[in-house]
């Protein structure tokens, strides 16, 4: 015993300092990973991370830790007061790509996290699970994807999701308990599941579910909030009165874009804060809602694209703060309502898409002093355009294409000296471009497209220094390209910053058509804007053209940086435009699309072109002649090229192989066009469509074959076998017929190609093509026999 008590008594002796320098040593660690020290060794890792991820474009992260040691001085990084810890970072725009970091739950303080606006992709790890201070947090356009796991960020007041892959339900997404949540934007994902799972957020405000997949039911308890969306969904069922109680605090109500039915209850006037209302493109039926005009803040009235019955209610006269509405696309025909001349204070009325016949001047539209928007287009009016419509002095939008309209355009329409659109295409519209148009200094689009004008290109169409958008396609234009149009776009910043200013008016479903058709979405490059137009991003990009900035990126001139920039185009192919290109054009540096296409332009193409940012170059259906411009190779961004149906000639330049974002390209129909196209690059991935008619130039096998990329490097095949006598005849008496049939197969092919119409000359290149592939086949065929 007395030994056990002596051992007990070195044992502790032994084991008490021992653990002391332990717990000192556990405890510095744990103090040292909860301390700043502790929160900027986790930033440095984060660095690294994204350093290794993103090798080339970098955002101002990689500034930390160079200029001072103190992570509360780098930029993003947010201290709390005093500077002990880290609670804030934002990375938002950074360039950051790859997948998302996996320690931010190590910045034990963290309450604010911004990651939007870049590619970050894959799914949302369960390390940001666990981040339970959290009380902003920001993913919105990124790619992130797969369901979400938000269940223990029990702190958060504002969530913004919006514009990724995310899918699943909502309520294993958000917080199991989301007492706290004042703002949720969901929108711009694949959400699903029911809606009434809302019910527990009992703080919540601001509520946007807008471009997902939720269907069924409606929630019932969205009066209570501030603002609801949930345009752009699959929800069928009515909306019932039990929606709109008394005590309803709805200021924005966005229902528009899903398939409700039946009639609006008319107990929606309990909202008697409502300023925006929203049921374009739904099912609605019945008479528009009569009690709608005791809303007294109304502001925005959206009821287009459904089946309201014709009759406008007197009481919508009492919306006095009433600025924009739109009925359009409700089937509404004869005459305009008379009502409409009565809206004195409208600033955007929007009718498009009915079947109006008559009725412009008798509305008493034209009297709308007051109006900044107006679209009628999409209608059946006919007759001349209405002069009267240059008395609405403080127009900014005009859209009266896709009508019946004839005979000239107004010289008085350049009197509207505030006009940034002026859209009259697809009308029967004929007499010349009117040089008036020249005083519309502000004015960004001019679509006069498929009509039926006629004489010259004004000059003074150089004066509009903001027209960045000109599409004259369509017509029977003729005369010379004016040197002065080269002026046009140089100078849009004016306009912009006047937009930048002030609040521009809230953008609807009617801006967005326009958008889509203004932005000429023919073209390749434009294409994938359809494949984002959803109504939030609409509102987006219509709202980032008003005000200057770009959309998507576009490289400068030789340049292989891409930048936002705002990118121009300029379009004029299907008319009798006659002449040179000048080589000013190469000074329109907004100009991103040129489309000369099937004119009668001639000369040789401008060196001048390389200096432009430009996404597609047509100039097919021509008379241009000499060289190709080894200079176009230097338009790092070109992606269509179509150089077809000209009379160029010399040696192909294999400088356009440097055009690697290539995705339409054709030079057929060039007949003194040699040389050979490269066996590699982007120019070998091109079907033989894109070479027919040229008979000088060298095309690969691989292409001629209709491959879609050389073949395969193999040991060289056994020589063929010796050809027969018969062979060899064939051979002279083809040699001796091309020799003698030479001279009058050019004169015949510069006859045809000065003709347009080389129908018979594909037809022979092609059974070329074929016999070629045949005689190749039967070699192969006899080496394996």
């Amino acid at each position: 015993m007395l030994l056990e008590g002596k051992a007990d008594s070195r044992c502790s002796t032994f084991i008490t300092p021992m653990f002391l320098i332990l717990i000192t040593a556990f405890a510095a660690a744990v103090s040292g990973s909860f301390s700043l020290d502790g929160d900027k060794e986790v930033l440095m890792h984060l660095k690294s991370f994204i350093e290794e991820q993103n090798r080339v474009n970098r955002g101002r992260y990689v500034e930390w830790n160079q200029r001072s040691s103190n992570p509360c001085d780098w930029h993003g990084v947010l201290c709390s007061n005093g500077g002990a810890r880290i609670i804030g970072l934002d990375l938002s725009d950074s360039k950051i790509s790859g997948n998302i970091f996996n320690n931010f739950s190590a910045l034990t303080e963290l309450q604010y996290l911004d990651l939007s606006k870049n590619t970050l992709n894959g799914p949302v790890l369960d390390d940001l699970n666990r981040c339970h201070n959290l009380m902003y947090l920001n993913l919105s356009h990124n790619i992130l994807e797969g369901e979400l796991n938000l269940t223990g960020l029990t702190s958060l007041e504002k969530l913004d999701l919006s514009t990724n892959r995310f899918q699943g339900e909502v309520k294993f997404s958000l917080p199991e308990f989301c007492h706290r949540l004042v703002v949720a934007n969901l929108s711009g994902n694949s959400f699903s599941g029911r809606l009434d799972y809302f019910d527990g957020c009992s703080n919540l405000q601001y509520l946007d579910l807008s471009s997902n997949s939720f269907g069924g039911n409606i929630w019932t308890g969205f009066a209570r909030l501030i603002e609801f969306s949930l345009s752009g969904n699959y929800v069928t069922e009515s909306v019932t009165a039990s929606c709109f109680k008394e005590n309803c605090s709805l200021q924005v109500l966005d229902l528009s874009e899903n398939k409700f039915h039946g009639e609006v209850p008319v107990e929606i006037s309990n909202c008697k804060n409502l300023v925006t209302l929203n049921l374009w493109g739904n099912d609605f039926s019945g008479p528009i809602p009569s009690v709608l005009g005791s809303v007294s803040t109304l502001e925005g009235l959206l009821l287009g694209n459904n089946r309201f019955s014709r009759v406008i209610p007197e009481s919508l006269l009492n919306l006095k703060n009433l600025a924009l509405l739109d009925l359009s696309k409700n089937s509404f025909g004869g005459e305009v309502q008379e009502i409409f001349g009565r809206f004195k204070w409208l600033k955007s009325l929007a009718l498009h898409g009915n079947s109006y016949t008559d009725g412009l001047l008798s509305s008493g539209i034209h009297k709308l002093t007051n109006m900044s928007r107006l679209d009628l287009s999409y209608n059946n009016f006919s007759g001349g355009l209405p002069v009267e419509i240059s008395r609405i002095l403080g127009l900014e939008f005009l859209i009266l294409a896709y009508n019946q309209f004839t005979g000239d355009i107004p010289f008085e329409y350049g009197d509207l000296s505030n006009l940034q659109v002026l859209d009259l295409s697809f009308n029967g519209l004929s007499g010349s471009i009117p040089a008036s148009l020249g005083n519309l200094r502000s004015l960004l689009w001019l679509m006069l497209a498929n009509n039926s004008l006629t004489g010259e290109i004004p000059l003074e169409l150089g004066n509009c220094t903001s027209l960045l958008w000109l599409n004259l396609a369509n017509n029977q234009l003729s005369g010379k390209f004016p040197l002065d149009l080269t002026n046009i776009g140089r100078n849009p910043n004016p306009t912009f910053e006047s937009n930048r200013k002030r609040k521009l008016m809230n953008v609807g479903p009617t801006e967005c058509l326009v958008a889509k058709r203004l932005l000429n979405m023919d073209y390749s490059p434009l294409r994938f804007v359809y494949t984002i137009f959803t109504m939030k991003t609409c509102r987006s990009i219509w709202d980032r053209l008003l005000k200057g900035y770009g959309f998507f990126q576009i490289c400068a001139g030789g340049s292989l940086v891409r930048e936002y920039m705002v990118s121009g185009f300029l379009q004029l192919s299907g008319n009798q435009i006659t002449g040179d290109i000048p080589s000013d054009i190469g000074e329109m540096q907004h100009l991103s699309v040129l489309d000369f296409g099937s004119n009668e332009f001639s000369g040789e193409m401008p060196i001048e072109l390389e200096k432009l940012s430009l996404l597609v170059l047509n100039v097919s259906g021509n008379r241009f002649s000499g060289r190709i411009p080894t200079e176009i190779g230097n338009i790092k961004c070109l992606q269509d090229l179509d150089l077809s149906q000209n009379n160029f000639s010399g040696i192909f330049p294999e400088e356009l192989s440097k055009l690697t974002d290539l995705s339409n390209f054709n030079i057929s129909f060039n007949p003194f066009i040699a040389g050979r196209i490269p066996v590699t690059g982007q120019l070998a991935t091109f079907g033989k469509e894109s070479f027919l008619g040229n008979p000088l130039l060298q095309i690969p096998n691989f292409i001629l074959d209709g491959q879609l990329s050389p073949p395969s490097l193999s040991p060289p095949p056994p020589p063929p076998p010796s050809k027969s006598n018969d062979e060899s005849e064939f051979w002279k008496a083809l040699l001796t017929g091309y020799g003698c049939g030479m001279p009058f197969g050019v004169a015949m092919l510069c006859f045809t190609f000065r003709k347009r119409e080389p129908n018979w000359f594909v037809t022979i290149v092609d059974g070329i093509h074929e016999w070629k592939a045949k005689r190749l086949l039967k070699r192969k065929l006899a080496r394996r026999i």
